[in-house]
């Protein structure tokens, strides 16, 4: 039987874009999905990695998520990488897309989750990207943290 997932479990996580990005700000946003998008989420087969939102026709979408078919909905199954629409107010819209615009900023999507009430939600962060050598600094610093971790636990 498929995994199922149930409120307040997260469905899949992009842990790529911590790597590749500085997060500015996150935020949550709704998703518009058809049923056997809803029912195939359930199954927790859900990929991100190489997902991103964007700007079109004055709304904001969600690109290249990968969400495979549902296997018992036959006829009625959606596209698996199609664009699918992000709910947000107007106001917060407003302000990632002068972000985008204006800054360059991305926006990346970080997880896919279900709410307490049992709602498809996407945390969205708006980020800026790393060059080459931001990444090895990181590196660096959490290798160092984890042996500064190491020897504290030696030592005392």
């Amino acid at each position: 039987m498929a995994k199922q997932t149930g409120p307040g479990h997260t469905v899949a996580q992009n842990r790529r874009a911590r790597h590749d990005y500085f997060i500015d700000e996150t935020l949550e946003a709704g998703l518009m999905l058809e049923g056997s998008e809803v029912k195939s989420l359930r199954q927790g087969s859900v990929s991100l990695n190489e997902s991103w939102a964007g700007p079109r026709d004055g709304e904001i979408y969600l690109n290249d998520c990968y969400i495979p078919e549902y296997k018992q909905a036959g006829q009625r199954n959606h596209e698996p990488r199609r664009a699918r629409k992000l709910l947000l107010k107007k106001r917060e819209m407003a302000k990632l897309v002068a972000a985008v615009k204006r800054d360059g900023a991305t926006l990346v999507p970080l997880r896919l989750y279900f709410n307490d009430r049992g709602i498809a939600k996407v945390e969205l962060a708006l980020a800026h990207g790393k060059k080459r050598h931001d990444k090895r600094q990181a590196t660096k610093e959490r290798d160092w943290k984890r042996q500064k971790q190491r020897l504290m636990r030696e030592l005392g």
